[in-house]
């Protein structure tokens, strides 16, 4: 088993209403371009605030590859930072006896990797054990739990941290009119979180007040490869977004979590915490709909895309604690953390409290 002891989120302090963000970027689109349909798509999606990492009059075309991640190693690493040290701060671990830390992003390229880059500034051993993912996409965040899980039922008596730090602003494609530019221009947000867990002998691990880890499980989905994804040019990262998406979750996604947790003699209505990805509305209605739930049952999910938008990896960090600060439910709760990414696939995560 696996503990988790704290869970953190930090964010940038550029703070807009999703009116605002939506006015500027209509700013840049082409001439004769369709501004009604940048309204709708951003009215649509149910996000009412986000947190970008820069002001927004710093937004435009000029901002080519080059200077967007240079802006992006430089604010991940204050942001990591952050999130890095009020997780370690607020689990009790000093930042010396942290043996593994496992980073995340697909917004941004650094290497050294972000936690190579944090190791002096936070105190971290020049032994620890460093895993950087880049790829996973949004479903980072839950395959992130899982390696720790992993990692920790291997070597139970240490401390493990995952810090997903996640820059979606920077990819932006002000000029592109596609329909997944404009989704994804109306749906991310920039933020960090950080998860500290420790395995069944670790000091600690009686004392935890969050939930524990029971399992975990990764699914790859054949020839959806092209539904989900970055182009990646000298123009940067641009968003790949099927349409069928909401129907793949519906068909397939729903199947899978019902299998997991039947592996377990557990139905979705046993389950009393959902940690959903906030993929879009759509997603969250389709998954809902498939799994025979209450729109209540991604509440948690639908108030954290509205306070801070679609985080990619770090949502559901976002989420597992905001569910801790409000009280974590009672003893032998159960919690299922799922994300979905590039592949197209999915990470599921069994939480017991």
């Amino acid at each position: 088993m696996t503990r988790v002891l704290a869970v953190s989120s930090v964010f940038p302090p550029h703070r807009h209403r999703q009116s605002e963000i939506t006015a500027a970027l209509a700013r840049f689109l082409p001439p004769g371009s369709d501004r009604a349909l940048l309204h709708r798509v951003h009215a649509s999606v149910r996000v009412d605030f986000r947190h970008l990492a820069l002001p927004l009059d710093r937004y435009g075309p000029s901002n080519d590859f080059g200077t967007t991640n240079t802006l992006f190693a430089e604010r991940a690493l204050d942001l990591g930072e952050r999130a890095l040290t009020l997780a370690l701060a607020a689990g009790g671990v000093p930042a010396p006896e942290l043996d593994l830390v496992m980073s995340t992003t697909v917004t941004g390229l650094a290497t050294p990797s972000l936690e190579a880059r944090l190791a002096g500034r936070t105190g971290l051993r020049p032994d620890v054990k460093r895993v950087p993912l880049f790829g996973l996409g949004c479903a980072a965040g839950a395959a992130g739990v899982g390696h720790v899980h992993d990692y920790l039922t291997g070597l139970p008596g240490h401390a493990a941290l995952l810090l997903s730090t996640e820059l979606c602003s920077l990819t932006l494609q002000p000029t592109d009119t596609s329909m997944a530019n404009l989704v994804a221009g109306a749906l991310f947000g920039d933020g960090a979180g950080a998860l500290l867990a420790v395995g069944r002998d670790h000091p600690l691990y009686a004392a935890g007040a969050g939930p524990e880890v029971v399992a975990a499980r990764s699914r790859l989905y054949p020839g959806t490869a092209h539904l989900l994804g970055w182009d990646i040019g000298h123009w940067g990262m641009r968003m790949v977004l099927g349409r069928e998406l909401p129907e793949l979750v519906r068909l397939h996604v729903a199947e899978e979590v019902e299998t997991f947790l039947a592996a377990h003699d557990l139905k979705p209505a046993d389950v009393d915490a959902w940690i959903c990805h906030p993929g879009g509305p759509k997603i969250l209605d389709a998954l809902a709909d498939a799994l025979g739930l209450p729109e209540a049952a991604f509440a948690a999910s639908r108030r954290s895309l509205a306070a801070v938008g679609n985080l990619s990896s770090a949502s559901v960090l976002h989420i597992l604690g905001g569910i801790q600060t409000a009280g974590p439910p009672p003893p032998r709760s159960v919690g299922l953390m799922l994300a979905f990414g590039p592949g197209f696939a999915s990470e599921l995560v069994l939480l017991r409290w």
